[in-house]
């Protein structure tokens, strides 16, 4: 297939649209962080930096990291920013420079699989995950709505998961809220970054910090008892863990493209006990080297 100029949008100097970055610029290993500021934390931790390229929120360090084995990994970080629309712009570009050649606009014969961990920061919803927990997402649910917008969404999603929660939440005919959609993480690359020393559980990506994730200032919300029921859902042995605002795109996005994706996130404040870790800067540095071992 041949991508069109307006579809593919490629800069004057080969580079892709937003993220700046050339085809080989771009390692097959991708941690993906929020923050800008944070790749700089992940990046302190390279042996070698070939690379370095920003754009807006986008910053990205691609080079070398030793592990404790002397195993050396070429290894990209890439910032996102905020929500699922920017990791629409991040994975669907990332896959572009991977699987397309950029001088003839066409797939490239061969696919080339990603590896992407996104490392972040998130809100715990039960009292036996206090700050400072690492979750590991075996499924997200996206609030967002994203993944409804590409085809092959219902293949890849947990239909019976996504069905059961919006019976159990009463949303089934409630035409205002998007519908959302239940992925499963890599579940190879989860025993892989997880092993047995981190939590697991289903993560909610939540299209906002305050309301979406039942957090009332000055406007009211829609449903005061939506945490409520978020922490009493059950399916089969599955509860959800936490909220964030990446996690779903970042699996459901990967699924339909062919790259493998996990979501860890250490727990920044817990809901339920109404508790908040603002410095945590050091703890989330223990998670960044831990994938970075494991990755």
């Amino acid at each position: 297939m041949t991508y069109a100029e307006s579809e593919l949008i490629i800069n004057a100097n080969g580079s892709c649209f937003h993220l700046h970055l050339r085809p080989e610029q771009l390692a097959d290993r991708v941690i993906l962080v929020g923050d800008p500021g944070r790749v700089d934390l992940v990046a302190s931790h390279f042996e070698t930096r070939e690379c370095e390229v920003e754009n807006r929120e986008f910053r990205t360090i691609t080079g070398t990291y030793r592990t404790a084995s002397g195993e050396t990994k070429r290894i990209t970080v890439q910032s996102t920013g905020i929500g699922c629309d920017n990791i629409d712009i991040v994975v669907n570009e990332l896959d572009a420079l991977a699987n397309i050649d950029f001088s003839t606009r066409d797939d490239n014969p061969t696919h080339r699989t990603l590896t992407l961990v996104r490392i972040g920061t998130c809100g715990g919803l039960h009292e036996d995950l206090p700050t400072g927990t690492f979750i590991a997402s075996q499924k997200s649910l996206g609030f967002d709505g994203l993944l409804n917008f590409y085809e092959g969404r219902n293949r890849v999603c947990d239909l019976d998961f996504e069905a059961a929660f919006k019976q159990h939440m009463g949303w089934t005919g409630n035409q205002c809220i998007a519908h959302p959609y239940c992925i499963d993480n890599n579940a190879e690359l989860l025993e892989q970054i997880a092993r047995d020393d981190m939590k697991r559980g289903v993560t909610i990506a939540c299209g906002g910090f305050y309301g979406p994730q039942g957090r009332k200032l000055r406007i009211p919300l829609a449903d005061p008892t939506q945490n409520a029921k978020i922490q009493a859902f059950r399916y089969n042995d599955l509860r959800f863990t936490n909220f964030e605002m990446e996690s779903s795109a970042v699996a459901g996005l990967s699924a339909l493209l062919g790259h493998r994706a996990l979501t860890v996130c250490m727990v920044v404040a817990n809901r339920k006990a109404k508790a908040a870790f603002t410095n945590y800067k050091g703890s989330i540095d223990e998670l960044i080297k831990t994938v970075l071992e494991r990755i």
